[in-house]
């Protein structure tokens, strides 16, 4: 998937455990686990905010993009004509 979650580097920077973060921002450290290890489909403004505050960071923080193939750049992905 494109978008990474850095919860995790956060979370060391901050020296907080997953489940003390989980506490704070009122979820269970299940559903912090999904989002952190990447596997969530989608993410609420309410959790992203409340992730925020209690760790004191930007959302840039915690979310990334990553392209996903390196061989489906945009050159590649625009056909040519031969």
């Amino acid at each position: 998937m494109p978008i990474v979650v850095d919860v995790d580097v956060m979370l060391a920077r901050r020296k907080m455990s997953v489940g003390a973060l989980a506490d704070r921002i009122g979820i269970t450290p299940a559903n912090l686990a999904v989002l952190k290890n990447g596997r969530a489909k989608a993410v609420r403004f309410t959790t992203l905010d409340a992730i925020c505050e209690v760790l004191q960071c930007q959302p840039g923080d915690v979310l990334r993009w990553e392209p996903a193939d390196a061989d489906r750049s945009p050159e590649r992905a625009t056909p040519t004509a031969d």
